[in-house]
C-alpha cells in the first residue's frame, strides 16, 4: 500500500510540475508613441522557450532557445528599451510591409495606373514600404495561450495612398510559439482596391547570443536560383542557376567561405519552392559550439539572405556592446522577389478586392 501511495503522488506532483509548464503569455506596459499604449508581450512554451515581441512594429526583442546543455540564452539582435527602437535601427526583427525588400526607381504600374513611392534607398528606389512603413506602427492586440501554444495577433490597417499604396489594406499577423518551439508567423491581409502585397519579418539571428559574430556559422538554403541584381540591388529580372556562383549553398556552407566574393556580404533572393498552403524548408544555419540548429520553413516562393555586412546606422551596438555591422546577425526573410510590381515574368504580388493574402513562415529551434 505504501508503495502504491509513493506511486500515486508521484504522479500527483508531476502532473503538478506538467501544469505550470502551459504556454503563458505575460503582458507589461513599454511605453506609448502618439498616445498609443506600447507592450511588451512575453509568450513561453512548456519547454521554456521563450518570444518577447512587441506591438510597436510587431518587432521580435528577444528568441530565448537552449543550446545543447539545456542553457536558454537570446538568438536575435534586439535593443533594450521602447526609447531605443525609437532612435533609429536597422528594422530589427519587425514586421515589413507593404512591401519588403527593394522596388526599383519607387513606383510601379497597375492596371494602368502608376503609383509613385517614397524613394526611400538611394534616394532613388522604394524599400520595405517606404519611409513610414509597418515597422513603425503601433498594432492593435491580443493574446492567448491554451495546452499546445501561445499566442500574440496582431492587426492594423493601412489606409489607401498610405506611402503612395493603394487600397485600404486590413492585416493581421499571428506569431504563435509551440511546444515543438516553432515560432510561427501566420500573415493574412485584404484589400478595398487592386493593389501589391509581400510582407515578411526582419528578425537577425544570432545563434551565440550574439557573443561571437555570424561568419563561422554554417548555412543551407534549398534554392536552385536565384534573382541576380544591378549595383544597386535591384533584380534585373533574370532567374539563374546557383551552380558556379557565391549563391550555391545548396549544401552546408560556412559564410564566410564564400563571402571572399561577396565585400558587401549577402543580400540576395532565392528561389524557393514555397506555395500557399504548403510550407517548405527552405534554409537552416547551425553554430557548432552551442549545437543551436536554425530552420526556415516558409510558403513564400523567395527568401532574402542577409548578413548585414557593413551594415550603417544611427545605433551600431546592441545591448551586448557589440558592434553589430560586422555581421553579427543573418536573416531570413520569407518573401516574394523583390521589384515583381515591375517584373512580369516574377511570381506576382498584386492583390485584389475579394480576394485573401496568405503567408506563413516558421522559425524553429532544433538542436544538433
Amino acid at each position: 500500500m505504501k508503495s502504491c501511495l509513493i506511486t500515486l503522488f508521484s504522479i500527483m506532483a508531476i502532473a503538478a510540475v506538467a501544469s505550470t509548464n502551459r504556454p503563458s503569455v505575460q503582458t507589461e506596459g513599454w511605453g506609448s508613441v502618439d498616445s498609443k499604449p506600447v507592450y511588451l508581450f512575453t509568450l513561453t512554451n512548456s519547454n521554456g522557450v521563450v518570444a518577447k515581441i512587441t506591438n510597436y512594429g510587431g518587432i521580435v526583442v528577444e528568441f530565448h532557445t537552449p543550446d545543447r546543455h539545456g542553457k536558454m540564452e537570446n538568438i536575435v539582435l534586439g535593443l533594450e528599451s521602447l526609447d531605443e527602437y525609437l532612435a533609429g535601427h536597422p528594422a530589427f526583427g519587425c514586421i515589413v510591409g507593404r512591401y519588403i525588400n527593394r522596388i526599383g526607381g519607387a513606383k510601379f504600374t497597375l492596371d494602368g495606373t502608376e503609383y509613385p513611392l517614397a524613394a526611400n534607398f538611394l534616394r532613388k528606389h522604394n524599400i520595405h514600404g517606404g519611409r513610414k512603413n509597418f515597422s513603425s506602427k503601433v498594432w492593435d492586440a491580443t493574446a492567448s495561450s491554451d495546452d499546445r501554444s501561445a499566442t500574440l495577433s496582431l492587426s492594423c490597417l493601412s489606409a489607401d495612398m498610405e506611402e503612395g499604396f493603394p487600397g485600404n489594406l486590413k492585416v493581421r499577423v499571428d506569431y504563435v510559439l509551440n511546444n515543438d518551439n516553432e515560432l510561427q508567423i501566420h500573415y493574412t491581409a485584404t484589400t478595398d482596391k487592386p493593389t501589391v502585397v509581400s510582407l515578411s519579418n526582419h528578425s537577425y539571428f544570432n545563434l551565440t547570443a550574439c557573443k561571437e559574430n555570424v561568419l563561422n556559422h554554417q548555412v543551407r538554403i534549398y534554392a536552385d536560383a536565384y534573382t541576380p541584381t544591378d549595383d544597386e540591388l535591384i533584380p534585373t529580372g533574370e532567374i539563374a542557376d546557383v551552380e558556379g556562383t557565391p549563391y550555391d549553398l545548396r549544401r552546408w556552407t560556412v559564410i564566410n567561405d564564400r563571402m571572399i566574393a561577396l565585400p558587401k556580404g549577402y543580400d540576395n533572393n532565392f528561389c524557393i519552392k514555397g506555395t500557399p498552403g504548403n510550407p517548405v524548408l527552405a534554409a537552416e544555419m547551425y553554430e557548432p559550439k552551442s549545437g543551436r540548429l536554425l530552420q526556415t520553413f516558409t510558403t513564400e516562393p523567395g527568401l532574402c539572405f542577409f548578413t548585414a555586412h557593413g551594415l550603417n546606422t544611427k545605433n551600431r551596438k546592441t545591448p551586448h556592446g557589440v558592434d553589430y555591422t560586422s555581421s553579427m546577425g543573418a536573416c531570413f526573410e520569407a518573401q516574394h522577389y523583390p521589384d515583381s510590381p515591375n517584373k512580369p515574368n516574377f511570381p506576382s504580388t498584386v492583390l485584389r478586392p475579394g480576394q485573401t493574402y496568405r503567408q506563413l513562415t516558421i522559425y524553429k529551434a532544433v538542436i544538433k
